[in-house]
Order: structure tokens, then sequence, then C-alpha cells
């Protein structure tokens, strides 16, 4: 009876596993905004993704009220072309870029209904390049022969998404928050499978070789979530790079997880292949 329920706990921890490590991951990466920042800041890297964010920072010069002067268009070109060309380059560009993601998170995660109209939440997914646009002004006003009154916008939104990625937010959202009591239930369910066990090794190993099997389940899970995100449309050019480099950066660092996972079974397994080959020689030792 105890042999049948340490492994009843076994199986029941690695099938809390499964669905608790992938769920602490999407929290702590995409549903944390931090986690969202850190993951996502090396995008900005990406020449070409670099080249479209600093298009549009630039386009967004002209939103709204605060429009160039046509009298100083001839004049303010050449240096919106060098802002463009340099963006990335400029002080402050990396912080510029935080602030971008973290607004742009927040649209993301953000209730639909408690979102500005203009933004249309309900259906897509947004950008707000906007300190973007505020570090180019700020360029321009540097650089420009005359003083010039210019005021960024508060807001310059490019959409990245369409409703069904939108969905998919919502969907990540409410599944993330169940990583943590479902690991604790796993934790659970092998301290139980390693207390009613008769032999301590067959828990060991049994967790050790569960732990690999379900490392190659998330690594196939996340090869194929991946190519499924690919495989949405992106709507421009902006968005379809941020949405390969968003998938190649979040396949790397769940990656990390993986290995971990590899790492901690390959682990549990040798220490039960050694613990069953110590204790009988242990008994033996013990015997008068």
């Amino acid at each position: 009876m105890r042999t049948f329920v340490s492994a009843i706990a076994v199986l029941i921890g690695l099938a809390l596993s499964a669905v608790a490590v992938p769920a602490l991951w999407v929290d702590r990466n995409i549903v944390q905004e931090d986690g969202f920042v850190a993951l996502t800041a090396p995008l900005g890297k990406d020449p070409a993704f670099q080249q479209g964010l600093a298009t549009a920072a630039v386009n967004g010069i002209g939103t709204g009220q605060q429009q160039l002067p046509d009298a100083l268009a001839n004049l303010i070109k050449p240096i919106l072309t060098d802002a463009a060309k340099s963006l990335t380059t400029a002080p402050g560009y990396a912080d510029a870029w935080a602030e971008t993601l973290r607004r742009s998170h927040r649209l993301s995660f953000a209730d639909p209904s408690t979102l500005p109209p203009e933004t249309d939440g309900a259906t897509s997914l947004t950008l707000d390049v906007a300190p973007l646009v505020g570090l180019v002004v700020k360029r321009i006003t540097e650089a420009s022969p005359l003083p010039l009154s210019l005021k960024a916008p508060d807001t310059v939104r490019i959409n990245i998404g369409q409703s069904s990625q939108r969905q998919m937010i919502e969907r990540v959202s409410a599944y993330a928050p169940m990583g943590t009591p479902v690991a604790v239930g796993a934790a659970i369910a092998f301290l139980l499978a390693f207390v009613a066990a008769r032999r301590k090794w067959t828990v060991l190993a049994g967790m050790g070789l569960g732990a690999l099997v379900l490392a190659a389940v998330w690594k196939f899970g996340s090869d194929l979530a991946g190519k499924a995100v690919l495989a949405t449309s992106g709507g421009n050019d902006v968005a379809g790079i941020f949405k390969r480099e968003f998938v190649d950066a979040a396949t790397a660092n769940f990656g990390q997880w993986i290995i971990a996972a590899l790492v901690a079974g390959g682990a549990l397994l040798v220490a039960g292949i050694v613990l069953r080959v110590v204790a009988p020689r242990r008994r033996l030792t013990a015997r008068p």
C-alpha cells in the first residue's frame, strides 16, 4: 500500500510540475512588468527594429497639436533624418526604450474597458513609443540653429498585434497566477511520496526520470508556441520584427529553465541510483 501511495504521489507531483513551471515562468517574465521589461529590453538592439522605432518616433513628432511649422520644414528635415539614424546611440535611449516597454505592458495587460477609446485595446496590442519621440524632440531642439518650441505628444501608439493575440494575452494573464499554488501542491506531493516510500531510491529515481521527460515536453511545447505566435499576422514591419525578436528572447529565456530541469532531473536520477547501491551495503554492514 505504501508503495502504491508513493507512486501515485510522484505522478501527481510530476503532473502538477508540468503546469507549475511554465505558469511561474509566464508570470515572472511576461505578466509582471519588471520581468517583461528585462526580457524584452534587448529587442531594441536589433538594427532593423531600431530603424523602425526611430522612423515611428520621428513620424510621431507630427501627431496631435504639436506639428512642425511649415516654414521650418526644409530646415528641420536634415535634423530629423540624422535623429532617426542616430537615435539608438543617443544618451537616454536605453531609458526611453525601457519606459516604452513599461507603457506598452500596461496597455497590453490592462482591462480593455479601462483603456482610452483611441487605444483600441480590446482588439489589438499596442506599443507606445512616446518616450522615444520625446528623445527625438530633445535632440532636434538641441541641434536646431533656431529656437524651436516643440513638445512631445503624451502618447504615440503603434499597433503590434491583432485581436487573437489580445485574447492570448488575456488567457496568459488568467493562467499565470496558478503557478505558485500548483508548485506548492507539487512539492507536497513529492514530500508525501518520499515519506511513504519503502524504497526511497525509487522516489528519487522516479522524480529524476520524470523531470527529464518534462524537460523534453516543455521544449516541444515552447517551440510549438513560438511557431504559433510567428504564424499570426503582425500588421506592419515594426510589429513583425518585434514579434520575431520577442519569440527568440522568450524561447532562449525559458530554455534556461529547461536546462535547469535537465540538471535537476539528472542529479535526482543519479542520487537514486547511488542510494540503491549504497543501501544494501549498509544493511550488510549493520548485520552482526
